[in-house]
């Protein structure tokens, strides 16, 4: 049942503190839970947005000599010019695309979800994004990449999310997911969805990890995007 996500246990979640009117869906990267996510964001939490941390499934991964360990999708290799895993990307983010529906069953919007994640889970966030017909209200991806980028047309002009805002985060001493596939995914998200909505933030000498600095970045984000609403 690789890729299911009926194989993986139920999200951590970090509710609202009054009435959830927005939410945050958040994938972490290779090999991790969404535990140690739904920490980070129970220190910067906002009282109206509840934040929705999944795990991913446990399958084998081919970069780490086949070893099993949670993998939203398989990962062959990390050169620019690596084999997808292009079936089990799409599976995967047709299981994100059914947890932004049950949150729409919920009674949040899709303009008032934003989607994100770290390193495996933050390129599964920007395709996901730029392939659901929700219109998002916005998207998180820190240290990570665009996956299929040859897939996309130039212009996605008929894309619901092409007017959506991205905040995309790197450090510059990632040895993992090196700052350039950062600057490069940047350029090539301001190809297809308007340029003026995409800012990409550095960080110096932070390395395959998150930050405080890029923490509050975050927070600032989420709470511009997702405003309270006014009878809160």
């Amino acid at each position: 049942m690789c890729g299911n996500n009926m194989s993986a246990p139920l999200p951590a979640i970090v509710p609202a503190a009054r009435k959830a009117t927005a939410a945050v869906i958040f994938l972490h990267g290779l090999g991790d839970t969404g535990h140690g996510w739904a920490e980070a964001f129970a220190g910067i939490r906002i009282p109206h947005v509840k934040y929705i941390c999944p795990h991913a499934p446990t399958m084998p991964v081919s970069l780490n000599m086949r070893m099993s360990m949670p993998s939203w999708f398989d990962i062959y290799g990390l050169s620019p010019d690596a084999d997808e895993d292009e079936a089990g990307i799409k599976r995967a983010s047709e299981n994100i695309k059914a947890l932004i529906d049950q949150e729409v069953k919920n009674g949040i919007p899709p303009h008032r979800i934003i989607l994100g994640g770290f390193s495996q889970g933050g390129a599964l966030s920007l395709y996901t994004a730029l392939t659901t017909q929700q219109k998002l209200g916005g998207v998180v991806a820190l240290s990570c990449w665009l996956p299929l980028r040859k897939s996309f047309p130039q212009a996605s002009a008929n894309s619901a999310n092409k007017d959506m805002h991205v905040l995309q985060c790197h450090g510059d001493a990632d040895p993992l997911v090196p700052f350039v596939f950062g600057s490069q995914t940047a350029e090539k998200m301001k190809s297809l969805i308007n340029p003026a909505n995409i800012t990409f933030k550095s960080y110096r000498g932070l390395p395959h990890s998150a930050c405080p600095e890029e923490m509050v970045d975050v927070k600032r984000f989420i709470e511009k995007q997702l405003p309270p609403i006014s009878d809160e």
